[in-house]
């Protein structure tokens, strides 16, 4: 059995895994049954024009560091995004006015949009 921590909804939770035996033949997984799965959040209709900041790598949105509205000025860190066990401060590539497309405690991929400035 393997151990992993998960976000959900900002919740960390922690979860054992067990591994199917490589001797023994895998089922093919089942498709999600309509309505077995819970109806995605819908997303925030937000502005995104303007300058987006992309995640420049897979991570965790460790804080934000500015209230959406806020003005900012060019290589103002605006938020940290965790990797790796290292904190790294993500900067505003131009001055204007933040606006986020995470919230903390939420995972991103490589080139997610983490905010747009405008």
């Amino acid at each position: 059995m393997r151990n992993f921590i998960i976000t959900v909804d900002g919740k960390r939770y922690e979860v054992g895994v067990e591994e199917v035996g490589a001797s023994g033949a895998s089922a093919a997984p089942k498709a999600p049954q309509p309505g077995s799965l819970p109806a995605p959040k819908a997303a925030a209709k937000a502005n995104l024009n303007g300058t987006k900041v992309l995640s420049p790598f897979p991570g965790l949105i460790k804080n934000l560091l500015f209230n959406s509205g806020d003005r900012v000025k060019k290589d103002q860190p605006i938020l940290v995004l965790e990797a790796m066990k290292m904190d790294n401060d993500i900067t505003a590539p131009c001055d204007g006015t933040v606006t986020y497309q995470v919230q903390k405690g939420t995972n991103v991929e490589s080139d997610a949009v983490l905010a747009v400035i405008s």
